[in-house]
């Protein structure tokens, strides 16, 4: 065999973890729904001006998909997927920290609903991830009901 061929079978081997038609629809799929639904609540806390806006929204969920995606795609046991998800809120946890600021001089602090809005969009890629679909178009609405319709609200 030519060391051309193999350098080939070696490339396409390593690509190969969409065995099928089927598995990669689902993972186009899921990637998709995660970056749009983190998109739809990125969209809401960029309109209002937030530092944390549109791009990070989609990326903490397009992220949470994938660390999901991946273990639970290639076979691992529920086992490793409880402690993807451990490690994933944790990490979720210390970006959310990064948009919480305390305000020296009013006392105050600011940015605690972006910081849970990352949050949500990490569950949000998760339960896409995981194949919970349904349930993740479910929580960003309710999402998006409370940051625009309860904001308004709650400035009332």
């Amino acid at each position: 065999m030519s060391a051309l061929a193999i350098i080939w079978q070696t490339m396409v081997s390593e690509f190969s973890d969409m065995a099928d038609l089927r598995e990669a629809t689902i993972i186009v799929l899921r990637l998709s729904l995660a970056t749009l639904l983190g998109a739809a609540i990125g969209y809401e806390r960029e309109r209002r001006g937030k530092d944390a806006g549109l791009r990070t929204h989609m990326l903490v969920s397009l992220g949470s998909a994938i660390f999901v995606l991946v273990p639970t795609t290639s076979g691992m046991g529920e086992d490793a997927i409880s402690r993807v998800m451990q490690g994933l809120v944790t990490g979720v946890g210390f970006l959310g920290a990064g948009a919480i600021l305390k305000q020296e001089k009013a006392l105050e602090v600011r940015g605690l609903t972006t910081a849970a809005s990352l949050w949500i969009a990490a569950a949000v890629g998760f339960s896409v991830g995981y194949g919970r679909e349904a349930t993740a178009v479910v929580s960003t609405l309710i999402t998006l009901f409370v940051l625009a319709i309860i904001g308004r609200l709650e400035q009332k």
